[in-house]
Parts: C-alpha cells; structure tokens; sequence
C-alpha cells in the first residue's frame, strides 16, 4: 500500500473517531448528570452548616386579611397583613412590600412603616428582619362611593415583596464543623467497628453460600430446575416483606422459633433475637460473648443476597470445560482437590467482583436493618448514622459529612481491593 492510500484511511479513521464521540456525547453527558451531580450536590451540602429547615432559602411569608364589615359604601375596616421571616436563623434586609388596593377603597389610617405612592398603591418598609421574626401592618380602610365590591376584592391583588436574604445553599462560605463534629463523636468509632463487621461478615457469608449451593446444583438432578428457582426467592421477594417475616418469626414471644427453643429445651425463656444487644454462650466450657441483634441482621443479609452469588458462580462454573475433572479423577484426585486445584482457579476472577460488589452494597445497606433493628441494639451503622444525623436531628451537613466519609472508605477499599484481586485461569 502506497503512502497516499495509508494516509487517507487514517483521515477516515479519525473521522469515524471524531462521529463516534459526537454520537456518545449526549450518552456521556447524561451518565455525568446521573452519576456526578448528586455526588457533588452531596460534597457540597458536607461543607455547609445546613439543617432541613434550611434547604429553603429565607423568604418574607405574609398573608392579608380584612378585619370587620366591607361591604357598602361608608364601611370602615382594618385591613391586616400578618409578616414572618421564615428562616429562624438568618435575616431578611432591605424588606418591602407594595399592594394595590380595589377601586373605591379610601385609606383613613397608615401605619408608621407604610406609605401611599403616586397611583394610589400602598408600599411598606420593614427593614430588616432577624430570624423567626414576625408582627403585623395595621391600615385602616373606608369603602367610598365607588366601591362596588366586599372583601373578596381584597383577594384579586397579591402583595409583592422585594428583599435581601442570606442563602446558606448557594453562598461560598464553608466550614469543616460537620466533620469535626462527626469525628469527634464518642460513637463514631463504635458506630464504624459495626459497620465493617456488619459488612465483613455479611459478605463473606453470601460468597461462601453462594458458593455452597453452586457447587451442590452444579450436578444434574430430577427437580433441579424448580430447587433453582426457589433459590432465587429470598432476593426476588420485597424486602419490606420478608424483613416483617423474620421479626414474626424471631418475635420473643409470640414468634415460631422461640416457642421450638422452649419446646425443645434449648432456651429457659424468650429471647429477644432483634432488640438484645449480646448473648454469652458456652463453648468447651469457656463463655463466648456475641452480639445477638447485630448477628441475626447479618444472617438476615446472608440469606437475602446469598443468591446474586449462587447465579454468577454457577453459570461461571459450568463454563469450565468437563474433561479436567474426568481427568483429574483418572488422576485419583479427591472432590476437595479438584475444587481446590481446579475450580477455585477458574472462579478466583469471579469471587472478586462479586466481593467488591457485595462489600460496597451491604457497607451502604440502610433499608435491611432499618426494618429489622431500627438501628437499636448495637446494630447503629454509618448508614443508619447518615438517616439520624440528616433527619432525625434535622442536620442535613452533618449526615452529607457521614456520607462523603463513607464515600472515601469505600473508595479507598476498592482502589486497593481492585490492585490486589486475583483474576481467572484462563
């Protein structure tokens, strides 16, 4: 190929480069908006000393009302406007408000703040008003002879009001205190002790059932594919649903299991599986302590996602080709070691998504234990931390802070995570 020929089919391939860009652009754009503006909505809201009550900008709230007879000729009356600062913390200035009043009504008494302009309308001057502030505008009205109306006439203008007002959301003042705050915590430290533990534990146990029931379905059998199917139940089902059904059936005193445990001896009395903090059992004679509610949530999250794996480890696993194993069992190679030295190697690559992936959804898993726990009993993680701090307390920074904390832990393990993780046998 001569040098011309090489130099107009790299033109074309940069030319299909550039249409290809163009024609994912918007594409590009929208996974951005997704993905990035509440992230950065969320930075955002972390560095602000925000509360709930203030996601909304201060405005002036005013209502009119006409107090007294208005409806013929003659007629006095007081007309009323009610102010209120709606923000408790932050002040309005420069605070005006201007009204047009019906055709015919005389103006007999002006409050000190008020005026008439040229046309007749009524502009008042409030100043400056500090948070949570309030009072009345007091004017008193006669209906003249033109007056044809009553006080619905009052309802035709809406007063309007200019002022100056302080936005917390959208100024460029930040500060730190919401992460000196979440750090300095006496919880913060217990709080993420159970959440690492919470979902070490939680994902470890879905890999190894998953894996478990991988293995045992791997084999043809009569009724494999209804047992399949059934595996599917516990992450197909509503969680709102099945989380109701093992508060039912652990309840401590009208729940299933612990009427089997009296039955059978097992327990002396009920036992609150979802609102006891710790259990001490005995083991070879030496007393083991566990943390009952925390454990029964992280069964709970066992059984529920266990699934996700069961799926991707066995379609991985029966893509391995057959003949290794016939060989291997020529070889005299026990079951143990043909998953060990064969199948382990081929779904190495696979166990690793699946951990990255199960670690960061259960580390951000709020709704399980929230239904089951309420975060009572030493079952508080980051998450349900985030919920407290944003609502229950009214402190949205301080809850965006948690949750940029929990973003960088996770960001951290994955960049590591992904650094180190075995891959699959080729």
């Amino acid at each position: 190929m001569d040098q011309p020929d090489r130099r107009r089919e790299g033109a074309l391939a940069r030319r299909e480069k550039r249409l290809a860009y163009i024609l994912l652009m918007p594409t590009f754009l929208l996974v951005l908006a997704v993905v990035l503006l509440p992230l950065l909505a969320n930075f955002w809201i972390s560095v602000k000393p925000v509360t709930l009550a203030e996601l909304r900008p201060p405005s002036l709230i005013l209502k009119e009302q006409v107090r007294g007879d208005f409806a013929g000729a003659g007629d006095e009356a007081r007309l009323e406007y009610r102010y209120r600062n709606s923000s408790i913390k932050y002040p309005l200035e420069d605070v005006v408000f201007t009204d047009s009043l019906p055709a015919g009504v005389e103006v007999t008494s002006l409050d000190p703040a008020c005026g008439l302009d040229a046309g007749g309308g009524l502009r008042c001057e409030l100043g400056t008003l500090d948070g949570k502030a309030r009072g009345k505008i007091r004017i008193g009205i006669r209906a003249g002879d033109g007056f044809t109306g009553d006080k619905s006439s009052f309802k035709a203008g809406t007063p309007e009001a200019t002022f100056t007002a302080y936005n917390v959301m959208t100024s460029f003042d930040f500060t730190l205190a919401n992460f000196e705050r979440v750090f300095s915590a006496a919880e913060f430290w217990d709080v993420l002790k159970v959440s690492v533990y919470y979902t070490v534990f939680g994902t470890a146990g879905a890999l190894l059932l998953g894996l478990f029931a991988a293995q045992i379905l791997q084999k043809a059998f009569f009724g494999r594919p209804v047992i399949r199917g059934l595996m599917l139940f516990p992450y197909v089902a509503p969680v709102i649903a099945v989380a109701f059904s093992w508060v039912v059936l652990f309840d401590p005193f009208s729940g299933a299991v612990n009427a089997m445990l009296q039955q059978m001896d097992v327990a002396e009395g009920p036992i609150n599986f979802f609102g006891q903090r710790s259990v001490t059992i005995d083991v070879f004679g030496f007393g083991l302590t566990l943390p009952m509610a925390l454990t029964m949530v992280i069964l709970f999250e066992v059984w529920r996602y266990f699934p996700l794996s069961f799926l991707f480890i066995l379609a991985r696993m029966q893509s391995i080709p057959s003949d290794i194993y016939e060989a291997a069992e020529i070889d005299g190679a026990t079951p143990i070691q043909q998953f060990w030295f064969l199948s382990l190697p081929y779904i190495a690559g696979i166990l690793a998504v699946l951990f990255l992936l199960r670690f960061i959804w259960t580390f951000n898993k709020f709704d399980d234990i929230f239904l089951l726990t309420g975060g009572n009993a030493g079952t508080r993680t980051l998450t349900v931390n985030v919920y407290e701090q944003a609502f229950a307390i009214s402190n949205l920074g301080a809850g965006a802070a948690v949750a940029v904390v929990i973003f960088a832990l996770l960001l951290v393990f994955s960049v590591i995570f992904i650094r180190f993780s075995p891959k699959d046998a080729s």
